[in-house]
C-alpha cells in the first residue's frame, strides 16, 4: 500500500461500490440517469481524493486549479478535467444521457485505477 490508512481506504472502496451502483441504476432506468449519473461522478471522485489524501485538501487544491489553462502536474490536470466534466454534466439543461453514461463510466474507470494502485489491491 502506498501510504494509504485503513479509514481512507475505507472509504474510498465505498464511495467506489456506490459510483457503480448509481452508474448502473442511470444505465437501466432512463427517467433517473441525468441525477444517478452526476451522482455517480461525484462518488467517483470522492473515491479519487481519499485515494490520494485528505478529500477536503483535494478538493480545495482542484477547485482553485480550476482556472488555469495549463497544468503541468498530470494528476492534477486529470483532477480538473474530472471536475470540469461533472460541472458540464451538471449545468447542461437537458444532458445527453448515453453521451453522460458515458463519460460516467470512463471517470468510474479512471477512479477504479487509482483506488487500485493506492490500495495495492483488485478491486472487484
Amino acid at each position: 500500500m502506498l501510504g494509504m490508512d485503513d479509514y481512507r481506504k475505507g472509504w474510498a472502496l465505498r464511495y467506489l461500490r456506490e459510483a457503480r451502483a448509481e452508474l448502473t441504476v442511470a444505465q437501466r432506468m432512463p427517467p433517473m440517469a441525468s441525477r444517478k449519473v452526476l451522482e455517480s461522478l461525484r462518488k467517483a471522485q470522492a473515491a479519487i481524493y481519499y485515494s490520494l489524501g485528505e478529500p477536503l485538501s483535494v478538493e480545495l487544491i482542484v477547485q482553485q486549479t480550476l482556472s488555469d489553462q495549463s497544468i503541468e502536474d498530470p494528476i492534477l490536470r486529470c483532477l480538473v478535467e474530472i471536475e470540469r466534466t461533472v460541472q458540464r454534466i451538471a449545468r447542461a439543461p437537458k444532458p445527453d444521457s448515453e453521451k453522460a453514461i458515458q463519460e460516467a463510466g470512463e471517470i468510474l474507470q479512471i477512479a477504479l485505477d487509482i483506488v487500485e494502485l493506492f490500495t495495492g489491491e483488485k478491486v472487484n
